[in-house]
């Protein structure tokens, strides 16, 4: 037996009910349960240094909030001074060549770099290549996490 079209029909209606549900479940600040992102659906926003693709902020089952952004610098640039918050945050380096201060010094990283970023340890990120540099960022809030 074959899909029919009251099939299709059907399985479009629960995905636009699903897709509607979604967007009101993060403006409600619902818990986020499975999800996938497409690079190429996720919205550029253009900012002073570069570029930003805001991926979610939202709590999970076990996390108080989940946050995920993208961020693209041009060259020579730095997304922000060194500076300290009380969540940790993993940055994972996607294209071009980074310096990251870390433990009181600055590393030079490529693409497929990790940084872990611990709790209020001053940190920053700086642009070094000739090229763009991008690098995705997750950062999470537990109830252990010191509040600012």
């Amino acid at each position: 037996m074959g899909i029919t079209r009251r099939d299709v029909a059907v399985a479009l209606g629960a995905v636009l009910c699903t897709c509607a549900a979604g967007a009101w479940a993060n403006e409600q600040n619902a818990i986020l349960g499975p999800a996938v992102w497409d690079w190429d659906k996720i919205a550029v926003k253009t900012t002073d240094v570069g570029a930003i693709r805001d991926v979610v902020r939202q709590p999970t089952a076990t996390l108080k909030e989940l946050e995920m952004h993208i961020t693209t610098l041009n060259p020579g640039l730095s997304s922000h001074a060194p500076h300290t918050h009380p969540n940790e945050e993993l940055v994972i380096v996607r294209e071009g060549t980074v310096e990251a201060f870390s433990g009181g010094q600055w590393r030079r990283l490529g693409p497929g770099s990790i940084i872990f970023n611990a709790s209020n340890a001053p940190h920053a990120l700086r642009n070094v290549g000739s090229g763009p540099a991008t690098y995705h960022v997750i950062n999470w809030k537990t109830a252990a996490t010191p509040e600012s």
